[in-house]
């Protein structure tokens, strides 16, 4: 399938969902409308309200904040995850004493850690911040240390054999295969970056995304707070996207869909 067709065909459902919301929220079906307005608005008013926001320029700060806290968070989780999860996958000893501690960590529910990260840190964008890392952090850690587990034992032995040192082991052939491992997280790790920003925002901020849907969900105002989802639900993309292209850059040698280079 070409590029062209699957975005073709990805405008598609996007296109057919919204007419589909923008019909069985205005027009009776059998006498009724399935989906009152109040309740769940309709894509033309959401849409009145993203234009707006962008025409009056009042989005835009609260979109920087925004960005600035998922960025942060994001380098701050992933370079964490990374470092550490190379270390337990070449420590045995060190990941069999401290797995008990990290199950027990990684099970404790973030939202219960906003208000805790709050107090320590105010109602900065650091509290912000912490949250998203501690998303962020867990599910890149756990990727690269698994990539590197997963290593081939052929390739490692064939690398002994012809006298690589342990740091060229790791350089060619510990690194390349957690990469794929890694980004793979990364993919996940935006969107959670970006959701530890806003549940941080909604629940305590004075600017952000999170922000705005709070306020607008205040006020009873749904579409305002479809407006907020949507506006994030770009925002998630744009930066998926620039994951994209690093990893295309890096992972230039694995092979394509197709068996090609």
């Amino acid at each position: 399938m070409s590029r062209l067709t699957l975005l073709s065909l990805q405008l598609l459902v996007a296109v057919v969902s919204l007419v589909l919301w923008q019909v069985l929220s205005s027009v009776p079906v059998f006498g009724k409308i399935l989906l009152p307005p109040f309740f769940f608005s309709n894509p033309v008013d959401v849409f009145e309200q993203i234009v707006k926001w962008f025409a009056s320029g009042v989005i835009w700060k609260h979109l920087w904040i925004t960005l600035v806290e998922s960025l942060l968070a994001f380098v701050i989780g992933s370079a964490g995850g990374v470092l550490v999860g190379f270390w337990f996958a070449r420590q045995p000893l060190v990941a069999a004493v401290f797995d008990p501690y990290v199950k027990m960590v990684n099970a404790l529910p973030r939202v219960v850690l906003a208000p805790i990260f709050a107090l320590w840190l105010g109602l900065g964008i650091w509290s912000k911040v912490a949250l998203g890392v501690t998303l962020v952090f867990f599910i890149v850690f756990f990727n690269v240390y698994q990539g590197v587990k997963e290593v081939s034992r052929t390739v490692l032995d064939n690398g002994r054999m012809l006298g690589m040192s342990e740091r060229q082991l790791m350089r060619h052939v510990y690194w390349p295969s957690a990469l794929s491992w890694m980004f793979s997280s990364l993919h996940t790790s935006v969107g959670f970056a970006v959701v530890g920003a806003v549940v941080g925002e909604y629940l305590g901020s004075a600017a952000g995304l999170g922000y705005l849907i709070q306020q607008a969900e205040g006020i009873f105002d749904v579409a305002g707070v479809f407006a907020g989802m949507f506006v994030l639900s770009a925002f998630v993309i744009l930066i998926d996207f620039g994951v994209t292209l690093v990893e295309r850059r890096l992972l230039v040698w694995r092979p394509t869909v197709d068996g090609r280079g």
